[in-house]
C-alpha cells in the first residue's frame, strides 16, 4: 500500500512506527471490509434446509465485522493517518481470494468463508505481534479483540462442518 499523507498528533509513537501502523492498519482494514462483504454475499444468496439458521448467523457476523471495521480505520486516523476505507480501496488491497459467485448450498458457503476467517484471522494474529513489538500495545489490544472475535466465529462457522 502506498504511503499516504498523515497529520501531526501528540501520541508518543514516532513518526516512522505510526507509518508502519498506520499502514498496517490499512492493510487489516481492507482485509476485514472484504471479509464483511464475503459474508454478506453468503447471507443473500444462501439456499438449502438450512437457510434460516445459516442467513441469521451470517448477519450475526457481519455486524460483528462492521464495529471492526470502523474500530480499525478510526485508530488509523487517531495515528495521523488516512483510512483508505472505500470498496474501491478494499477490493484493491485486499489479500483474500474473491468469493465463489455460483453457490447456494449452505455447506458451500460456510467452507468458504472458514477459509476466508482462516485467514483474515492468521494476518490478523502477525499485526498483533507487529504492534507489540514497536510498543504500541493500544493497537495491539485492537487487534487482540477482533482476532478474538474472528477465532469466536471460525468456531462457530467450522462446528457447522464437523460431527
Amino acid at each position: 500500500m502506498a504511503k499516504t499523507r498523515t497529520f501531526p498528533t501528540h501520541i508518543d509513537i514516532t513518526a516512522p512506527a505510526r507509518d508502519h501502523l498506520i499502514a498496517v492498519l490499512n492493510q487489516q482494514l481492507a482485509d476485514t471490509f472484504d471479509l464483511q462483504s464475503h459474508v454478506k454475499q453468503a447471507h443473500w444468496n444462501i439456499k438449502g434446509p438450512q437457510f434460516i439458521a445459516l442467513h441469521e448467523l451470517f448477519d450475526d457476523l457481519a455486524e460483528n465485522l462492521e464495529g471492526h471495521v470502523d474500530t480499525i480505520a478510526e485508530r488509523a486516523v487517531a495515528l495521523g493517518g488516512f483510512a483508505l476505507g472505500t470498496a474501491r480501496m478494499a477490493a484493491t488491497a485486499t489479500r483474500i481470494p474473491e468469493y465463489p459467485s455460483d453457490i447456494t448450498d449452505g455447506m458451500q458457503h460456510v467452507a468458504a468463508l472458514v477459509d476466508r476467517y482462516a485467514q483474515v484471522g492468521a494476518s490478523t494474529r502477525k499485526a498483533i505481534g507487529m504492534a507489540d513489538e514497536i510498543g504500541d500495545a493500544d493497537t495491539a489490544d485492537l487487534f487482540t479483540q477482533v482476532s478474538r472475535d474472528l477465532d469466536k466465529y471460525l468456531w462457530f462457522l467450522e462446528a457447522h462442518l464437523q460431527g
